[in-house]
């Protein structure tokens, strides 16, 4: 019998719904907790709502999936015919998605390889569409493991965000950090690096930061070919701004995804974000 070898990831990789169903991808929700009600990522709560909620300073907080949620996904999964399956998820530097992924392998009902990617959007996004298309292409586990595993290791992710304040609550980034950012009245930007969240550089305006964020997108896709995904929340003007610039000055551009985060990661950002994801392809 020929093995068939499926992809599971969660609902922070972004990836676009008919790529997900072209490769039959499956993505498995984080939580969303929003005063005293708990929301599923990407069906029962709306970037859009995320931001008026954090406009309006109610309290958000983010949870992982739980082991049973996994443990049913892995059984459907299986169910459809996959006789091994690999699980790639967000940093574990940012959430529990990954040990709760672990909790569930050890009873599924078919071998899981779960996979730490360190990474989060479409950074983590290109890393599961690596492994779909070689486990499509006929690769074996250890094969798309490997391929998911390198587009991760020459992928980089690049963001601003208007305040640290989101941040900081979330425990995501230093209070230290946060505060030195607030007294000096800078602008961030910020790295996807070793899993967690770095400052790469401090400017003075929103303007100057934006335009030196294009700059470093650019220097970092060169002239080979690479993906991008262009992120925002609540501020589709700048990420389309961003975007068109890009198809300028970007030769090796292959596929360019514009795209508003979910909730989970835009609890943590707030509006105002404008991120970048460059993906060299192998």
């Amino acid at each position: 019998m020929s093995r068939h070898v499926a992809i599971v990831t969660d609902s922070t990789a972004y990836l676009p719904q008919r790529t997900m169903e072209r490769h039959g991808i499956t993505a498995v929700p984080l939580t969303v907790v929003l005063g005293d009600r708990a929301l599923e990522e990407g069906t029962e709560i709306s970037a859009r709502s995320l931001a008026e909620a954090l406009q309006k300073r109610r309290p958000v907080t983010t949870s992982r999936p739980s082991p049973e949620l996994f443990a049913e996904t892995y059984r459907e999964v299986a169910e459809s015919g996959a006789t091994d399956i690999i699980s790639l998820h967000l940093s574990s530097e940012f959430s529990g998605t990954y040990d709760a992924a672990v909790l569930a392998a050890r009873g599924a009902p078919v071998p899981v390889r779960v996979v730490d990617t360190g990474m989060v959007a479409m950074a983590l996004g290109f890393c599961a569409l690596a492994a779909a298309e070689t486990a499509d292409a006929g690769g074996t586990v250890d094969e798309a493991v490997t391929a998911a595993e390198k587009r991760a290791a020459g992928t980089s992710a690049y963001f601003y965000v208007d305040t640290l304040d989101y941040l900081r609550r979330g425990g995501r980034i230093g209070a230290a950090q946060a505060l030195f950012g607030s007294a000096l009245a800078v602008k961030p930007l910020l790295q996807l690096d070793g899993g967690r969240i770095e400052f790469l550089e401090k400017v003075r305006t929103a303007s100057k930061a934006i335009a030196r964020l294009q700059e470093i997108v650019a220097e970092r896709a060169g002239s080979g070919q690479v993906d991008i995904a262009v992120h925002h929340l609540a501020a589709p003007e700048r990420a389309e701004a961003l975007a068109d610039w890009l198809r300028d000055h970007v030769p090796g551009l292959g596929e360019l995804h514009v795209s508003e985060v979910g909730a989970v990661i835009g609890a943590h950002t707030g509006p105002g974000l404008l991120g970048a994801v460059v993906s060299p392809r192998a």
